[in-house]
């Protein structure tokens, strides 16, 4: 008899599913690969097969075009979508049903079954309500391996409702600018949109052009985002009074200078790190993130009650050390490619 959980292999470039060949997030292309969600940190292109939800591949062939053809016209990439609670069967015996996870359109925890063992990865999740995607779902496992992006005990998100308080509050307070908002182009946009018409605001918002293809995607998968409109078809004056959302990197472009005098905000879970804040220039700090909080994440690990919890991107040392003094087994594994998006 192999040893307990040999089948799966925490290795540099992702995590091995060994009898299946397939990998969880490859950081670089294999011949299939068993992807959580649409963020550039987990999904990569390139791959013989890719197994996500539908949401997310189609993000993908937005982003990378996934499905290009080869020489012969023929599709070089194949596309398996698993809808949420459907099981496939992988090669070697082994079993893989998709969760949702809370974190973005399509994110997805992948629940792994082989030799009467269960392991779920959960890719990055949040325990927040989100307008723009369902709620992760608590699945009991063997294993348990979970980000740690905000793992550690500072981190504390407050409520959405508050920081969407704060965004409006500076608006009206300053009806002849507008307020910038830098916001990552997958999920975080999309949200921050959902939630300001959650409480209540119905004007129009203006986008930087690089978030329209995204927004609108959201919107073919059912998500309502209200009227939507491009600050290029638009003058200065037009804009005036107005939100609008743009990728982090034009909060201080040249292309902000078409705006009215423009108050600059930055969505992010960072920006309870006030030198970030100040290292982008932020007027207006937003505490919006679609990452779970320190206190999420330990919550997270004793509702699921792993035998063990293996823990990825992030800070795996201070969640460690967590389940060290709670009695709880534990590791740190060591993967590369996964970096700190503008959450």
């Amino acid at each position: 008899m192999p040893p307990p959980f040999s089948w799966i292999r925490p290795e540099p470039w992702g995590i091995h599913v060994v009898p299946a060949d397939a990998w969880i997030d490859p950081a670089r292309p294999v011949p299939r690969a068993l992807v959580t969600h649409g963020h550039a940190d987990h999904a990569r292109g390139g791959h013989g097969e890719t197994v996500a939800t539908p949401e997310t591949l189609a993000i993908m062939e937005l982003r990378y075009r996934t499905g290009a053809t080869d020489d012969a016209g023929a599709i070089a990439h194949r596309a398996t979508p698993v809808s949420y609670g459907e099981t496939i069967a992988l090669p070697g015996d082994v079993k893989a049903t998709y969760i949702p996870a809370g974190h973005v359109l399509g994110s997805a925890q992948i629940l792994l079954e082989h030799a009467g063992e269960r392991i779920v990865c959960t890719g990055d999740y949040k325990r927040r309500a989100d307008p723009t995607c369902p709620p992760f779902e608590v699945t009991s496992c063997d294993i348990f391996i979970t980000e740690a992006t905000f793992g550690l005990p500072l981190f504390t998100h407050p409520p959405i409702a508050e920081e969407m308080a704060k965004l409006l509050d500076r608006l009206a307070a300053h009806p002849d600018r507008c307020v910038l908002v830098g916001a990552y182009a997958l999920g975080k946009a999309q949200r921050v949109i959902a939630e300001l018409r959650a409480a209540g605001h119905t004007q129009p918002i203006y986008l930087h052009g690089a978030m329209e293809r995204m927004c609108r995607l959201y919107e073919e998968f059912g998500v309502d985002l209200g009227e939507l409109r491009l600050v290029s078809d638009y003058t200065k004056d037009d804009i005036r009074g107005h939100i609008v959302i743009c990728p982090p990197s034009a909060l201080n472009d040249r292309w902000s200078r078409r705006l009215p005098d423009p108050i600059t905000a930055m969505a992010s879970g960072w920006m309870r790190v006030r030198q970030r804040a100040r290292q982008r220039n932020v007027e207006l700090p937003l505490i919006i993130s679609d990452h779970a909080d320190w206190g999420e994440l330990t919550r997270t690990i004793e509702e699921v009650a792993p035998q063990e919890t293996w823990i990825t991107h992030g800070r795996e040392e201070a969640l460690l050390r967590w389940c060290q003094l709670h009695q709880r087994r534990a590791r740190a594994l060591a993967l590369v490619g996964y970096e700190d998006e503008d959450d």
